[in-house]
């Protein structure tokens, strides 16, 4: 199991359905099993509406879990489309 503390950059519109859709698309390449916690919430980081739930706004701060295959990996790449902003 691989973990990374991530946070929305504060000037970024938040996790609103755009980015959580590419955050989605992303982590679906990935065979692993992806999560993400805010405030001892978890939800399926493979869920746009799971991920619109915790609404991450600018300068959230959230965890992202991945546990498989290919775990670091894609801790790395959603680490990255965090950083900028969702822009792929």
């Amino acid at each position: 199991m691989k973990q990374h503390l991530a946070k929305i950059n504060s000037d970024s519109n938040g996790l609103h359905a755009r980015p959580a859709s590419v955050f989605v698309k992303i982590a679906s390449l990935f065979p692993c099993e992806i999560s993400v916690v805010r405030d001892q919430v978890t939800v399926n980081g493979k869920s746009i509406l799971g991920l619109m739930m915790l609404a991450l706004g600018p300068g959230a701060e959230f965890t992202i879990i991945a546990e498989g295959d290919k775990e670091e990996e894609a801790i790395e790449k959603l680490a990255e489309l965090v950083e900028t902003n969702f822009v792929v």
